[in-house]
């Protein structure tokens, strides 16, 4: 779905919530729904059928619990007002990947 500035942060140690956490931002409220969607059916095909999802219907940031892994997808505006790659990598930027 070509969701963009995808960053993937390492959460060991760091928090018992998840292993990773991966971050990415869509360019409007219906393609940010489209990359969520499009994950949780990946999911679903790779045979992790309880994913949850929330942030839908309004789409300004969808969050996937996938039990080790959770994956946030914002409209561009909304990341950079809630900034979760310097919460939780100590400030990497878009693209990179945090530790």
């Amino acid at each position: 779905m070509k969701a963009e500035d995808i960053v993937t942060i390492n959460l060991s140690g760091k928090t018992s919530i998840a292993d990773t956490m991966v971050v990415a931002s869509g360019r409007s409220n219906r393609h940010v729904g489209a990359v969520a969607d499009d994950v949780v059916e990946y999911l679903g095909k790779a045979g992790l059928k309880d994913a949850r999802m929330e942030g839908q219907p309004h789409c300004d940031w969808v969050l996937i619990d996938a039990g080790d892994v959770i994956v946030h997808v914002f409209r561009p505006e909304v990341r950079d007002f809630y900034n979760l790659e310097k919460m939780w990598s100590g400030g990497a930027k878009p693209g990179q990947r945090a530790s």
